[in-house]
């Protein structure tokens, strides 16, 4: 039986042959982590976080061939997902200045805590957001983090720390009136 790398590798091989179904496979195996990064690094708006997949998806469809194995598929395609959410955050910027907020909708109800750690994380600003996100969330590395946003592993520990702080400060009501023995 092959091994999930080895399965990827094939399927990455045949999407550079001009394999439809092998990219459609690739879609689908990725799809519903690339929304939910884009999801939270986008505060919660579902419009956004499915343009940034659509996008992200055409950019790949256009450009997998000049993937060269040299890291893993996923820390190339979550560069291509901060990119494209820092892009959105700029579109954002330029053409809704004055726009409210969107108004969030999740596909399931959030409890409190769950309610509290969204919010927190919000309130990031995308730098420290992003990898709070691939750490949390898709589980990588600092030497991962470090190749998906293009920086030193020093700026991802930086970055962390500064995120984990405020994160603290966002989050200190949740300790109120918990007893520590």
């Amino acid at each position: 039986m092959a091994q999930p790398l080895e399965c990827e590798a094939r399927l990455i091989s045949a999407c550079k042959e001009g394999d439809r179904d092998a990219f459609r496979r690739l879609f689908d195996l990725y799809r519903d982590k690339v929304y939910t990064i884009a999801l939270y690094h986008l505060n919660g708006d579902q419009t956004a976080a499915e343009d940034v997949v659509q996008n992200v998806f055409v950019k790949l469809f256009r450009t997998i061939t000049q993937f060269r194995s040299d890291s893993e598929f996923s820390t190339w395609l979550y560069r291509s997902v901060a990119n494209a959410c820092m892009d959105e955050h700029r579109r954002r910027r330029r053409w809704l200045p004055w726009a409210s907020v969107p108004e969030k909708a999740y596909h399931h109800e959030l409890n409190g805590v769950d309610e509290s750690v969204r919010a927190a994380i919000e309130k990031l600003s995308p730098k420290l957001r992003m990898p709070v996100l691939l750490k949390y969330f898709e589980e990588m590395s600092y030497e991962e983090i470090a190749q998906t946003l293009g920086c030193s592993m020093g700026t991802v520990a930086s970055r962390l720390n500064r995120g984990h702080k405020m994160l603290a400060q966002h989050l200190s009501h949740l300790n109120e009136g918990v007893n520590v023995a």
